[in-house]
């Protein structure tokens, strides 16, 4: 099973140290657990070779780099490799371990082409780790939106794909936001009737008094207001697919009229007296307990098991959590295809949104990266920017995890958690390097427009005139 992003190591290697302990001590500023070691001992400080995420390779010249992505590859058979130093996938990689090489020359030299590039690596981690197992791996190609690794999701997309080839009338049930719907489309779109029209009707959504015009159409004169023959959803969707969803919320007098409907294959306009032949395949949806409705006299009983035919129950996002990391690229992927900005969470941030219990499920995730891209347009969110609930399911996690470094074959000294690494750091020349990388991303994204990139620093542009002074830097 795949681990949420934050909670699996990266792995460091590069024989030049002070490039390496800098690295080390960015990625721990994102919040990321790192293991470094050169490329002589990286094998000691990997106790779970499923569990690395990702390999970052320093520089090294052809004949070192061959040696060291053979025993990776052949050893840590998950993880993607990035290669920091090269502009290109070198020659004497073959398909399979080109398919896990990222050449990314560039992606140290702010916090978000790092940022960039950590999400880069571990979309392909799952995708290897999906890849290992066939069913997935099929599951995957034939299913769309139904984003995941967990055994649940796994297991609808499986049953997705069975259903393919079939005309049963399917109920989707789970609470809101769990995406019935997006199973409905795949239902749609992997069947004989791909290329037809799909039909979506919110049951709850409609009026009860509307809803038998909305679905048959009616006649004109069929009733005050009906002043010209309409088309109904069913002829719409004629060849094609119904989803009627939030079915539980029909009125119980639609019911028959739906049952008929689904017994005899045909329904009639209202006000109309013809016959018309109802080619649909009907799939629905619900987030309330039909059979305590059927108790209650509220649901009809011979409706529900037409309906029922094949059940698919959508899993809470609580019980996934090990899916939210894709979720949150598969969406952001989206904010950015869609021109609605971009942003990016740190591991830190990740680790508390796997915490959180999420009531809206999907959608409520949905709309909180919407929110983040609307706040920190091109930012990185960390846990001090997440809602309040969210933090506090967390438990305030919000501080990042130390580097781990392999110990080296002579014992170095150790030191208390109060002192600095035991190579030392100039904390004030890194804050301001820090600063600096900040200001330079500010004002590449305003392009170059001071007054903006204040904004977005939410600085005085006169304070951020002299941090630019200062730094050297020019507009």
């Amino acid at each position: 099973m795949a681990m949420p992003a934050g909670k699996s190591p990266i792995l460091l290697i590069c024989d030049d140290e002070p490039a390496r302990h800098e690295l080390a001590v960015k990625l721990g500023f994102l919040g990321e657990s790192v293991i470094t070691a050169d490329a002589g001992n990286w094998r000691r400080g990997v106790a779970n070779a499923h569990a690395v995420e990702a390999v970052l390779l320093g520089k090294y010249d052809t004949g070192e780099m061959r040696r060291l992505t053979g025993e990776l590859e052949s050893n840590l058979p998950l993880a993607a490799i990035v290669l920091l130093q090269a502009g290109e996938i070198p020659d004497f990689a073959g398909d399979g371990l080109r398919a896990r090489m990222i050449a990314e020359p560039d992606a140290t030299a702010h916090f978000r082409d790092l940022l960039d590039v950590l999400h880069k690596a571990r979309l392909c981690h799952e995708y290897l780790a999906g890849a290992a197992d066939e069913d997935i791996s099929r599951g995957l190609a034939a299913v769309q939106g139904l984003i995941g690794v967990s055994p649940a999701i796994q297991r609808i997309r499986e049953v997705v794909g069975r259903l393919a080839d079939t005309e049963l009338n399917v109920l989707i049930t789970g609470d809101s936001g769990t995406g019935k719907e997006v199973v409905a489309r795949n239902l749609h779109r992997i069947s004989g009737r791909e290329g037809k029209p799909f039909v979506p009707v919110n049951c709850g959504a409609i009026p009860g008094e509307l809803l038998e015009s909305e679905l048959f159409g009616h006649e004109r004169g069929a009733f005050t207001g009906a002043v010209a023959t309409t088309v109904g959803r069913f002829e719409r969707a004629h060849g094609g697919t119904l989803f009627l969803d939030e079915i539980g919320d029909m009125p119980l007098n639609m019911q028959v009229k739906l049952l008929r409907v689904l017994e005899e294959g045909s329904f009639e306009k209202v006000g109309g007296t013809r016959s018309i032949k109802a080619d649909v395949r009907i799939l629905t949806a619900t987030h309330k307990n039909i059979e305590d409705m059927i108790a209650l006299g509220q649901f009809r009983e011979d409706l529900y098991y037409r309906i029922n035919v094949f059940p698919i129950e959508m899993p809470p996002l609580r019980d996934r959590v090990e899916d939210i990391p894709l979720l949150l690229n598969e969406l952001m992927r989206n904010i950015e295809t869609g021109g609605k900005g971009s942003v990016r969470f740190n591991s830190a941030a990740v680790s508390a949104l796997c915490s959180y219990a999420w009531p809206g499920n999907v959608r409520e995730l949905a709309n909180l990266v919407e929110r983040m891209a609307i706040l920190h347009p091109h930012g990185i969110v960390g846990v001090e920017q997440l809602p309040g609930k969210i933090r506090a399911s967390a438990g305030q996690r919000d501080i990042a995890p130390e580097p781990q470094e392999i110990p080296q074959e002579s014992p170095m000294p150790a030191t208390s958690p109060d002192m600095p690494p035991v190579h030392g750091m100039d904390l004030k020349q890194y804050l301001a390097n820090l600063e600096k990388d900040f200001i330079e991303r500010a004002l590449k994204d305003s392009g170059g427009v001071v007054k903006q990139a204040a904004e977005r620093l939410q600085l005085r542009r006169t304070t951020l005139v002299e941090k630019m002074r200062r730094h050297g830097l020019k507009r």
